[in-house]
């Protein structure tokens, strides 16, 4: 058995693993408990009442956090002549086209996020075995396949967070940092939680959200009374 630090078992000794906690109080409890020497991210995680081999029963989508994430994000876009040109003003960090995909199929991804025009997807295509499993690949439904750049690249930086269910049915998602004032967290817990509500598929039968967990990087989760959350 791993034997605890002083710091784990000062965690440990602040917050009761059975007990489900009110949001504000939970939200407390994690600034509190995340003393690391980086600034941690404030997670959440959450058990659906999906299986996502199902089609019907598939959760994904984007939230725009209005106090943003705390997090840098890098973007790329993959675009040509005046939306390359759109790309770069926006504030895209690589704007690219076959060029671009020589360079992901050599190994280099050095962003988070990843745009593209339209008519690039025929080039994007060809990166899918290297993208889809990053979680990189532009959709159209996640508004990363646009003809409007400029507001896909803005919303990527200023904190916008995708979300899609993995086996099992759990979601996990950052909803910004620990030095963030407990007000602002709660802000973007409460638009992270309204779009997975909003995102219930119709094949969803029963409870929708089973269980819902709130951590720092470095510290102990804490469990949500799940009745606080509106439709869930």
């Amino acid at each position: 058995m791993t034997k605890q630090t002083k710091k784990q078992k000062a965690q440990a000794g602040s917050v009761d693993r059975e007990k489900f906690y009110a949001v504000d109080e939970a939200l407390a409890l994690v600034k509190q408990n995340a003393t690391s020497k980086f600034d941690e991210t404030v997670e959440v995680a959450l058990n659906l009442g999906v299986d996502p081999r199902h089609a019907d029963q598939m959760v994904r989508g984007v939230v725009n956090l209005p106090k943003g994430t705390g997090k840098t994000v890098r973007v790329a876009v993959f675009a040509k002549g005046a939306k390359a040109e759109e790309a770069t003003k926006a504030g895209a960090d690589v704007v690219g086209a076959e060029d671009l995909m020589e360079t992901i199929q050599g190994g280099q991804i050095d962003f988070d996020r990843v745009i593209a025009t339209p008519d690039m997807m025929g080039v994007v295509g060809r990166l899918g075995k290297v993208l889809g499993p990053k979680g990189l690949m532009p959709n159209p439904k996640l508004g990363t396949v646009t003809m409007d750049v400029t507001k896909a690249v803005t919303d990527a930086k200023s904190g916008q967070v995708e979300f899609r269910v993995e086996k099992a049915g759990i979601i996990h998602a950052g909803i910004g940092k620990a030095s963030f004032s407990e007000g602002d967290l709660k802000e973007n817990f409460t638009a992270f939680m309204d779009a997975i509500v909003k995102a219930k598929p119709s094949g969803a039968k029963g409870k929708f959200v089973k269980k819902i967990a709130i951590s720092s990087t470095m510290g102990p989760g804490l469990k949500i009374d799940s009745t606080e959350i509106a439709g869930a």
